[in-house]
C-alpha cells in the first residue's frame, strides 16, 4: 500500500507530505506494575502504526484512518481542547496535540494526518499508545520541537490519563518511544531508570496469541484495579514508609499486609509487589541465559494475574493453559491490561507449527472461535520513513 497516494486521495495534493512509523509493544513480564512504581520488561515490535502528515496554513486538524474508513475525515481545530466522543479514534492524536501544547510544545498550524495501523485493534499490543507516540513524533518533526523519547512518552501517557480518561502507567508509551531492535527494556517505572537487555533467545521465538476478544481499557476494570492498589498503598503507608507498592519486597509485604483493610485490595497489592520482584528475577535470568527460569516466572505471573488481580478471564486462561500443555513451550502468560487481548509465549522454534495448531484447536473447542497467532519480531522506536 502506498500511503502517500492514499493521503492524496483523502486530503488532496499539494504541500510536503511526510511519512512516519511507530511500533507496537509486547510486555514479556511485569504486568500492572507500571502504575505501582514497579519494574516492567517490554519490547517494541515491527508491527505498529504508519502515518502521513502535512502542515496546513490554518488551525484546522483533519484526521483519517484507513482502519476506520467508515468514520470518514474527522475534523477539529487547535483551539478545541475538549474530548469529543463523536470524534472517535482522533481523540488520541488530539489528546497528544493538546497535551504537548500544555507542556510548552504548541503547534501554530493545523495538520492533515492519515493513519494506518498493523496492530490488531483492542489486542493489548498498544495500538493507542502507538498512535500517541507517533503523533508526538510527528509534532517534533513537523514543528522542530526539542524533546526526546522520554518526554514524548510522558506526553502520550498524560494524554491517555487526562484527555482519554484511562489511568495507565508509563510502560506502553515508554516502550514504543524508546524501543530498540533485538532488545527488551528493563524499566523502573518509579524513577524511569532503564536498561536495554539483549533478547538472546537461541532458537526460541516470542509467540503472540490473540484471543480475538475485543476489549476497551476505558470501560474495563482497569481504572478500578488502579484505585484498589491506591487504597492498599494508603493503608500500608500508615505503618511503613513507602512511596509506591514497588518499594516493598515479598518479606515486607508479608510483614505489613495485615494493615490493608480490604481483602480485595490486599490481593491486588500482593500481585503488584510479587510481580515486581518476579520481573527483576526474570531479567536477571535472561541476562544469565536461563530461559527455563524466565519461563517459570512467566507462568507464575499469569497465575497471579488470574488469582490475585483477576484480569485474565476465560479466553486468556484458555490460551495460556493450552500453551502450558504443549511440548516446546518454555513459558506463557497474558500480556497487556487483560480482559481479552493477547497472551505471549516463549516457544522453541521447531515446535511452533504444532503449538499453534494444538493451542488453536483447544481454544476453539473451549471458546467457540479461533485465536490468531503472530511470531513477534522486535523493532525500533518511532521514525520518519519518507
Amino acid at each position: 500500500m502506498n500511503l502517500k497516494e492514499e493521503f492524496v486521495r483523502v486530503f488532496g495534493a499539494g504541500g510536503e507530505i511526510r511519512e512516519y512509523f511507530a511500533p507496537g509493544r509486547v510486555n514479556l513480564i511485569g504486568e500492572h506494575t507500571d502504575y505501582n512504581g514497579g519494574h516492567v520488561f517490554p519490547c517494541a515490535l515491527t508491527i505498529g502504526t504508519y502515518a502521513c502528515a502535512r502542515r496546513r496554513d490554518d488551525r484546522i486538524l483533519r484526521f483519517y484512518s484507513l482502519n476506520f474508513p467508515e468514520a470518514g475525515v474527522l475534523e477539529s481545530t487547535l483551539d478545541d481542547r475538549e474530548y469529543r466522543k463523536e470524534l472517535g479514534f482522533s481523540n488520541y492524536p488530539r489528546g497528544v496535540i493538546v497535551t504537548a501544547a500544555e507542556e510548552g510544545y504548541e503547534a501554530e498550524q493545523g495538520l492533515d494526518i492519515l493513519y494506518y495501523g498493523t496492530i490488531p485493534n483492542s489486542s493489548g499490543l498498544s495500538s493507542s499508545a502507538s498512535i500517541e507516540v507517533l503523533t508526538g513524533y510527528i509534532l517534533k518533526d513537523m514543528f522542530g520541537f526539542d524533546f526526546d523519547g522520554i518526554i514524548n512518552a510522558k506526553i502520550g501517557q498524560k494524554a491517555e490519563n487526562s484527555f482519554i480518561g484511562v489511568n495507565c502507567g508509563i510502560m506502553d508509551q515508554f516502550a514504543i518511544a524508546m524501543g530498540r531492535k533485538d532488545t527488551a527494556i528493563f524499566l523502573n517505572t518509579a524513577t524511569l531508570r532503564y536498561q536495554y537487555v539483549p533478547l538472546v533467545l537461541n532458537g526460541v521465538k516470542i509467540l503472540i496469541m490473540n484471543t480475538n476478544k475485543k476489549r476497551g481499557l476505558g470501560d474495563s476494570k482497569y481504572n478500578e484495579r488502579r484505585a484498589e492498589c491506591e487504597e492498599a498503598l494508603r493503608d500500608l503507608q500508615r505503618v511503613t514508609d513507602i512511596a509506591t507498592l514497588g518499594d516493598l519486597d515479598e518479606e515486607g509485604f508479608v510483614l505489613f499486609s495485615d494493615s490493608i483493610r480490604s481483602q480485595t485490595c490486599m490481593k491486588r497489592a500482593r500481585h503488584a509487589v510479587f510481580e515486581n520482584r518476579r520481573t527483576i528475577r526474570a531479567t536477571e535470568a535472561l541476562r544469565d541465559g536461563d530461559l527455563e527460569q524466565f519461563g517459570r516466572l512467566m507462568n507464575e505471573s499469569h497465575i497471579s494475574l488470574r488469582r490475585d488481580y483477576e484480569v485474565t478471564g476465560p479466553e486468556l486462561d484458555a490460551l495460556v493453559e493450552a500453551a502450558w500443555e504443549q511440548e516446546g513451550v518454555i513459558g506463557a502468560r497474558m500480556t497487556g491490561a487483560g480482559f481479552g487481548g493477547c497472551a505471549v509465549a516463549l516457544v522453541r522454534e521447531q515446535y511452533l507449527p504444532v503449538v499453534m495448531d494444538s493451542v488453536g484447536r483447544a481454544y476453539h473447542d473451549k471458546i467457540g472461535y479461533d485465536p490468531t497467532f503472530y511470531i513477534a519480531q522486535t523493532g525500533d522506536g518511532p521514525s520518519r520513513i519518507g
